[in-house]
């Protein structure tokens, strides 16, 4: 059914302004056109405009109809432009208008087939959307949009939906902590109701447990409980109020006084009994939870003093242990020098066994010039340290060796530490003179840089041989 135009300027948000502007001709300046400023309106031929939006909620009854108006200023027709009602997002339309008819491509599928264009007066600038069969998904807030050419603005709306469901069911469920325990039922309510017991001279009862559910729909359930103590209450009422509309429905019921449990002095006797026996209970619990505390504690130290009993234990034999190997070792390197220092005792004996001990006299006039024969002639010393590294000084001894396996010890003593020396003795052919003596075989022995080196040359064949010992 179509609006009139009386019901539209119902929902027109500046119909106090319009009706200025048609009582007021002569300060407007026309009975049709209204007043326009460079900061406020432009003329009707400009393209600029404002979006307006009811001030107010809207308010739609579930399974009824909701309209979403809204209008320009100034009242510039809206034939030719894009209309869009959406709800969060741009996306989320709801209604979309455009050249001239509405565009179905974009709108959201809960709105499919339930929405359509109030435009009787769209030529005035004013559009609405009607929402039929109103759910409580369509509860919220929704944005208004219009735009020509280049040019958009937009506005916001809120809608809110409001259903009364079922009438409270109260019944009594059994006696409970010295009264009578209640309970109030309701649903198919939006949004969620508000629940309110009364006695029968109206006071209300303001301890209550109150719980609420929601279907698939959204639509609310409540289950309030109440426990009545007073015996002379006689008659009870729920109530459950709808916040939006105000409306509320009521439901009372008589409880007789039989219901109520009767009062007993052996109920007393047994309340006093219990608790006395509670704190005897109490006190007997905190008596063996402290007798428990302190032999747990008992255990655990001497668990520790065994713990550190075994550690002790286990460290001395480490420690005997170490002492035992460090006695083997000593043991073994005591019979290591024992051996040797018996060998080295032996060693001269067995020495003299298997060669012959030679003399040796060393002959003056055979020394180098750098050489000093002892009076002895048993030692030589080189007088000049600046001797070249390739001077040979020598000097024979008086004595030869035709046969035989024959040794001699030497005892050298080196002045000058940290200097490469070569200490010899060379065996002499026999067949050539003594002035014209050649060596036949050489045995030297080098000290450098606190190593030994020995090497023997074979002169005859002129062959060397040499190895060096630390």
């Amino acid at each position: 059914m179509l609006l009139s135009l009386e019901t539209l300027l119902k929902f027109w948000p500046f119909r106090a302004t319009l009706r200025r502007w048609r009582t007021s001709p002569a300060a407007l300046g026309s009975a049709t056109s209204p007043p326009c400023s460079s900061s406020s309106c432009c003329p009707l031929g400009s393209p600029q405009f404002r979006v307006i939006g009811p001030l107010d909620p809207i308010v739609a009854v579930l399974g009824g109809e909701a309209v979403l108006p809204c209008s320009l200023f100034p009242a510039v027709s809206a034939e030719d432009m894009e209309l869009r009602w959406y709800r969060s997002k741009f996306s989320e339309a709801v209604f979309v208008y455009q050249n001239r008819q509405e565009q179905k491509e974009e709108q959201m599928a809960p709105y499919a087939g339930r929405t359509s264009l109030v435009g009787d007066l769209l030529n005035q600038g004013y559009a609405a959307v009607r929402i039929q069969r109103v759910q409580a998904s369509d509860n919220g807030l929704y944005t208004c949009f219009f735009r020509k050419g280049g040019l958009y603005k937009k506005a916001g709306l809120e809608l809110k939906v409001a259903g009364v469901g079922s009438a409270p069911q109260v019944r009594i469920t059994g006696p409970e902590e010295d009264g009578v325990r209640m309970v109030c039922m309701a649903s198919g309510w939006f949004p969620k109701p508000q629940v309110q017991w009364r006695d029968l001279s109206g006071e209300k009862f303001l301890a209550f447990s109150e719980a609420h559910t929601q279907d698939a729909e959204g639509l609310f359930s409540v289950e309030a409980a109440l426990v009545v103590r007073d015996s002379s209450v006689g008659k009870v009422t729920c109530s459950i109020l709808n916040p939006v509309l105000g409306q509320e429905k009521v439901m009372a019921i008589f409880i007789p006084e039989p219901f109520f449990p009767q009062a007993s002095p052996w109920k007393v006797a047994f309340s006093v009994s219990l608790t006395v026996l509670v704190i005897l209970l109490l006190g007997a619990g905190c008596y063996t939870k402290r007798e428990h505390s302190l032999k747990v504690q008992e255990m655990r130290e001497k668990e520790t003093l065994c713990q550190t009993r075994e550690q002790d234990r286990q460290t001395k034999e480490e420690v005997l242990k170490d002492a035992a190997i460090l006695q083997e070792e000593l043991k073994r390197r005591k019979s290591a020098y024992l051996a040797a220092w018996r060998k080295a005792q032996l060693y001269a004996d067995w020495r003299k066994e298997e060669f012959q001990e030679w003399p040796v006299t060393l002959d003056p006039a055979s020394a180098h010039s750098n050489l000093v024969i002892s009076h002895e002639k048993t030692s030589v010393t080189l007088k000049n340290s600046c001797v070249t590294s390739g001077d040979t000084c020598s000097v024979l001894g008086f004595e030869g060796i035709t046969s035989g396996r024959c040794y001699w010890e030497v005892e050298i003593r080196d002045g000058d530490q940290g200097k490469e020396k070569d200490l010899g003795f060379s065996v002499m052919s026999a067949s050539r003179g003594r002035k014209e003596l050649l060596p036949a075989l050489t045995l030297k022995t080098r000290v450098f840089r606190g190593r030994w080196i020995a090497e023997c040359f074979d002169c005859e064949h002129d062959s060397s041989n040499q190895c060096i010992a630390s």
